[in-house]
């Protein structure tokens, strides 16, 4: 797509995944702040828009066959990968980067405070993503299934026990931000994730988890609020 001051930055990600990387060099927030125009999330993030667009056309001017087409997948390849790919991943990590950030704030904690905070906030991502995951995968995910199977048989929407599904893509949505604010409040506490002179390889390697981890996390955000979540809307409307 040919991206303009006022496409949404969700709408650039979701044409071409390879632009997130853009977005990510720029601190640019492209997941929970998909609907921003450009222009208005660059000024944001103090970046330059004409710089910022003309990266982007670079990027998305590189054929990309390899690279997903996420917008074209159906509702129930989008779930099946957002829960094998992201969910997955998350539960593989948390256990080993809560371990990790504890263990750094006990050695290192003397030297380093803010180790505390970290160790404090990932626990809180733990427990707040466990939670968010099965709700999403037991209740939110299966009515989406069903919503897209009703629309593919022509039949009508199944009435959703809560209401409208807009209400609980709403508690998910305040859920993403607050997980993506705890990771980013770590990334200020540690520098961006900038190894300490005086750490240890243990201190190295968590970092590397935690900035794999909001990495994993915005790719996984902005797939459920830019794409998965705006198709499950416009299906319960039809």
């Amino acid at each position: 797509m040919a991206a303009t001051f006022e496409t949404p930055v969700g709408e650039i990600v979701t044409a071409d995944f390879r632009t997130a990387e853009v977005f990510r060099n720029h601190h640019i927030d492209f997941c929970c702040g998909g609907a921003r125009p450009l222009d208005d999330a660059c000024r944001a993030a103090g970046a330059d828009t004409n710089q910022v667009l003309a990266e982007l056309n670079r990027v998305v001017a590189d054929p990309a066959s390899t690279v997903p087409n996420f917008a074209v997948w159906t509702s129930n390849e989008l779930i099946d990968y957002i829960v094998t790919t992201h969910h997955g991943y998350v539960r593989r990590a948390l256990p080993t980067i809560a371990a990790h950030t504890e263990k750094i704030a006990r050695v290192h904690g003397g030297r380093h405070p803010e180790l505390a905070d970290v160790a404090r906030l990932f626990a809180a991502v733990v427990e707040d993503m466990t939670s968010h995951m099965w709700k999403e995968e037991q209740i939110l995910f299966p009515f989406i299934a069903a919503l897209a199977t009703a629309a593919a048989e022509e039949r009508a929407a199944p009435a959703a026990p809560f209401g409208s599904v807009e209400n609980p893509i709403r508690m998910m949505e305040m859920e993403h931000e607050t997980a993506g604010g705890a990771m980013a409040r770590i990334r200020e506490l540690t520098n961006g994730y900038a190894d300490p002179d005086d750490g240890c390889t243990t201190y190295s390697i968590t970092l590397q988890e935690l900035e794999a981890f909001e990495r994993d996390l915005h790719a996984h955000v902005h797939l459920e609020n830019n794409v998965l979540f705006p198709r499950a809307i416009a299906l319960e409307g039809r």
